[in-house]
């Protein structure tokens, strides 16, 4: 996906000059390898800082709330999806917005491939094609791209953007009989008592940093339930009924919006699969409702419409 660099650099330096935008939002590329950084362009002379590979995991979208200026942005399909959800939250206008829309293969797992260099550390890493070549002091090694996708965009199905004003690329064939939740199954398969456990040993190494919400572009709220004081709605320890209570009210928070962009996930500092929170409440909604969030500009989310024809199972 890099000959996407140039076209970004074409479109952000035309909507600058033109005065159609004030900012682009972009990635450029980071001081260390797998870990670009987004980037507010304001001006044509920092264009030419516009980068774009498999690192680009973040989601812009998370940059666009409340806005006031208009601006461009580049969006893969994860992050199209969110712009939807903002535009029907009413957290920006659509003539804001000029999408540059980035028809994507997948992001790479930072972690991954971080592991299995087995200490050594990358100084250079370059993406050719279906290959990434990593290299440091007296080694050289190469990654199948494909094999280190990130989990969500291994069984992504949305991954052309759905809105967009104009698409950098042809759009890329769409994954076909996924199967998106052999993992909430075998979580749902277990006991109470094994599901108990199961999520207190995912959540254990959490300290509480809020990376996971911070990353997360439907976590707009101007103050989070977790920084309320009066009332104090949840405790701020890392108790475990703290931490637990933490990440189930953040994933119910979230139900029928969240895109699986998997941010909160590339985000966490300690590698807790966070995604198994929402791809649960995800699976839920989709069979009750048969919605998938910000895939329809023009459908609202079911948990904030009613329907008389809506189910209605725990009405006993």
């Amino acid at each position: 996906m890099r000959e996407y660099t140039e076209r970004i650099r074409e479109a952000a330096k035309r909507l600058l000059s033109e005065q159609r935008v004030d900012t682009v939002i972009g990635f450029r590329r980071g001081t260390v390898p797998f870990m670009n950084e987004p980037f507010l362009v304001k001006s044509v002379d920092q264009v030419d800082q516009l980068y774009w590979d498999s690192n680009c995991g973040i989601n812009l979208a998370n940059y666009l709330p409340k806005r006031t200026d208009r601006v461009a942005v580049v969006a893969k399909g994860c992050d199209s999806r969110n712009i939807v959800v903002h535009l029907l939250e009413n957290q920006i206008k659509r003539d804001q917005l000029y999408i540059l829309g980035a028809p994507c293969r997948g992001m790479v797992d930072k972690r991954r491939m971080m592991a299995d260099l087995k200490g050594k550390e990358p100084l250079h890493a370059e993406e050719n094609g279906k290959e990434i070549k990593v290299s440091g002091r007296g080694f050289q090694v190469t990654f199948d791209r494909q094999t280190y996708l990130q989990s969500n965009c291994a069984i992504c199905t949305h991954r052309n953007p759905v809105v967009y004003d104009e698409l950098l690329g042809d759009p890329v064939e769409e994954q076909q009989g996924v199967d998106r939740y052999p993992d909430v199954r075998r979580i749902e398969a277990m006991s109470v008592d094994e599901r108990w456990r199961y999520f207190q040993e995912l959540i254990a190494p959490c300290i509480r940093c809020y990376a996971c919400r911070n990353a997360c572009p439907l976590c707009y709220c101007p103050t989070c339930f977790v920084d309320e004081s009066r009332p104090q709605w949840v405790g701020k320890t890392i108790d475990p009924t703290d931490t637990l209570t933490f990440h189930f009210l953040r994933a119910y928070h979230v139900a029928g919006r969240c895109t699986d962009c998997g941010s909160c996930e590339r985000a966490c500092p300690v590698g807790i699969e966070v995604r198994k929170f929402t791809k649960k409440l995800e699976k839920e909604v989709k069979e009750l409702y048969g919605y998938e969030a910000g895939v329809t500009p023009d459908q609202r989310p079911p948990l904030d419409t009613f329907k008389p024809g809506d189910p209605e199972p725990f009405i006993k």
